[in-house]
């Protein structure tokens, strides 16, 4: 079933149906605990995909390796009863990239070791990323070293899959590839990739699989990484323009086996995401706007109990994030600049929202724990609700404890994920 929903991708989109599927870039509970409600409650299957970063053989910044991640989600989904059968776990920005100020061969070793610990773990969704230069290589390789060391990291997973005895997992290329965790500088324009640079980039991965006796991978292979013009900084977001990327969709008619994923979608409306879905860039991913959407509920819950709750303090949760960024500050240095004031204002409010990589610290989950402690000995006014949490019901805030809020939150976004991916919008060309 699992399987099916992304291999089906290129079939929907050949006969005339486009449909998309949403992958939930995340490794926040509450996060994922949203994604799971959706897809039970619409009867679905939910793609989960863990970046490099998040999760590698070392622990990556969230502490947990594949095998660990993979247990972290079959509890969630215990909890929230769906079985895994129903889960697509997917590895995302497979590569060098952790390692990129390494030596190629050193960091493309580690990278080895990372995939095969996600194929060994049960990830069926692999994205080979190895676009970018290590030390002393250009910023983004060309296509023909991009593509040997995505078969040198596909050689590996093939290798694993049949040690273990199961099916091989299917594969994402691309080389006009975003930065993992997001951009980190202005963005005025995006141009999306051209359709010749989208063709030899396939063209070149078929031959160099072909060349490395990886036949039955590269026709594993469902979907290529392109720019379709979308991308968001940490006050903008540049939207989706259909009409600039029609010569992608009709290099798709050449490769009907393809569809192309789409990253950095967060922010975009229901229309541009479902105009995406209608153009062949049916793997919408996201990330940053959950959390994002996340932090606001909890931030809101802080307010609300700032102005309800007597003794409880003046914002205490957000001022704990303050402190924990500000004595951690590699997460967010690089992204942030200009005055003191205004990387205040972007440690807490920015799109890329790298607050993200703090609500695990254990001074942040116990100013959470308590906000929740507080606010379950009272009933949260409607006029506070309309206040601070204005995009959810009153009837939902007053009825539901602080974490089932906070996975409401997150719920909005995935929700018009959900219905761009089923066309649920008007196209628009």
């Amino acid at each position: 079933m699992t399987e099916s929903a992304l291999t089906n991708l290129a079939k929907s989109r050949t006969n005339g149906s486009p449909v998309g599927i949403t992958s939930v870039c995340s490794a926040h509970p509450l996060v994922l605990s949203a994604a799971l409600q959706q897809a039970r409650r619409l009867n679905k299957s939910v793609l989960i995909e863990a970046t490099c970063n998040q999760v590698n053989q070392f622990g990556g910044y969230t502490g947990q390796t594949p095998k660990a991640f993979i247990d972290f989600v079959a509890g969630l989904a215990a909890q929230e009863g769906v079985p895994m059968d129903r889960i697509i776990l997917g590895g995302d920005h497979l590569g060098p990239n952790p390692w990129r100020k390494e030596p190629a061969e050193t960091a493309m070793a580690k990278a080895e070791e990372m995939v095969g610990a996600y194929v060994e773990a049960g990830f069926s969704k692999i994205h080979l990323d190895a676009s970018m230069g290590c030390a002393g290589e250009p910023a983004a390789l060309n296509d023909e070293i991009t593509a040997e060391r995505a078969a040198r990291l596909a050689s590996v997973a093939e290798k694993i899959a049949r040690r273990r005895g199961t099916t091989p997992p299917c594969y994402v290329i691309g080389t006009e590839v975003p930065i993992p965790g997001g951009a980190d500088h202005a963005l005025d324009a995006i141009t999306p990739t051209s359709a010749d640079a989208a063709r030899e980039t396939l063209e070149v991965h078929r031959r160099t699989f072909a060349r490395n006796n990886l036949h039955g991978a590269y026709e594993r292979v469902i979907a290529l990484v392109v720019q379709p013009g979308v991308e968001f900084g940490n006050d903008n977001v540049i939207t989706y323009a259909p009409a600039a990327t029609l010569h992608l969709t009709n290099l798709l008619n050449e490769y009907p086996t393809f569809v192309y994923e789409a990253h950095s979608t967060d922010y975009q409306s229901g229309e541009a995401l479902s105009n995406l879905v209608q153009n062949g860039f049916s793997i919408l991913k996201v990330g940053p706007e959950l959390t994002f959407a996340l932090r606001e509920a909890i931030y809101a819950l802080d307010m609300i109990a700032t102005e309800l709750v007597e003794g409880y303090g003046d914002r205490p949760l957000a001022a704990t994030m303050e402190k924990l960024m500000c004595d951690e500050p590699i997460y967010w240095k690089s992204y942030y600049k200009g005055s003191k004031r205004n990387q205040y204002v972007e440690r807490h409010y920015s799109l890329s929202d790298r607050v993200r990589y703090y609500w695990g610290k254990g001074k942040a989950q116990a100013a959470w724990l308590h906000l929740q402690q507080v606010l379950s000995k009272v009933a949260i006014p409607t006029t506070l609700s309309s206040q601070y949490l204005p995009k959810l019901s009153a009837a939902l805030v007053q009825t539901s404890s602080p974490q089932a809020i906070v996975i409401a939150s997150v719920g909005e976004v995935l929700q018009r994920y959900d219905d761009a991916c089923a066309c649920r919008q008007e196209r628009q060309l």
